[in-house]
């Protein structure tokens, strides 16, 4: 699967249903291997008027599924506390 790929699923949070966008980066570890995708991060008033958007990083031992459609993720409340 390529990046373009990728990028066109939606990201799900499976706990809370949340969707969290799409991959707007990947993450390697110096072995060149997909450490985390990286989804747009939450949304306020600041990101919006800034050109400069910060992404949150999800690890991919996260990630449950990658269909056809989505990208399904297993992140529970302390997460986007720790971002």
């Amino acid at each position: 699967m390529t990046f373009s790929q990728l990028r066109d699923k939606d990201v799900i949070n499976v706990p809370d249903g949340r969707k969290l966008g799409k991959p707007i980066d990947l993450a390697f570890c110096e072995n060149a291997m997909i450490e985390a995708i990286v989804v747009p991060g939450p949304s306020s008033i600041w990101n919006c008027l800034s050109r400069e958007r910060e992404g949150c990083a999800i690890p991919w031992n996260r990630i449950r599924r990658i269909g056809d459609d989505v990208i399904l993720v297993d992140l529970d409340a302390n997460f986007w506390n720790q971002q």
